[in-house]
């Protein structure tokens, strides 16, 4: 079975994910997921991209009680592509260029005809991801203690 075939029967199901994979995209990969797909339509700014804040919320213990942690830097972009329909991106950070290339991805994605060619193009940005989780679960085993405990004589 060649890579190509391995990367297609793992393609994401659905919009969310696909979504996900831009919002963790280099700007490169992003450009070249969209070349691949090879729309030549207009890409249109519904919204020109922004950038504002959010406030992040965390809960103590992780489930627990609910606290404000702080801002974070969001960037969003909604796109309307013609004879395609409409996508939205947003992302951490500054970056409007990203933004509006994963909106443009999220519109080709929901149109039947480019799903495939967008799920197939982003294999690469999957490929990444996997890899990078990987090396970090390596790293955190190398650094694994075990702990245990040895009984003393008198409390046996």
């Amino acid at each position: 079975m060649s890579s190509g075939t391995r990367e297609a029967e793992q393609a994401p199901e659905d919009r969310q994910s696909v979504m996900a994979l831009c919002a963790q995209a280099l700007a490169e990969e992003l450009r070249e997921a969209l070349e691949a797909v090879g729309y030549a339509g207009v890409v249109r700014d519904l919204r020109r991209p922004e950038t504002g804040l959010v406030m992040v919320r965390g809960r103590a213990g992780g489930d627990g009680r609910r606290f404000n942690l702080g801002e974070a830097t969001v960037t969003r972009a909604a796109v309307s592509l013609e004879k395609v329909g409409t996508g939205f991106a947003y992302r951490l950070g500054r970056d409007a260029a990203r933004a509006r290339l994963a909106a443009t991805l999220d519109a080709l994605w929901q149109s039947p005809r480019h799903q495939a060619a967008v799920s197939a193009s982003l294999a690469p940005v999957r490929r990444r991801l996997r890899e990078e989780r990987a090396r970090a679960a390596r790293q955190a085993a190398a650094t694994r203690v075990d702990f245990f405990t040895v009984a003393r004589g008198e409390d046996a």
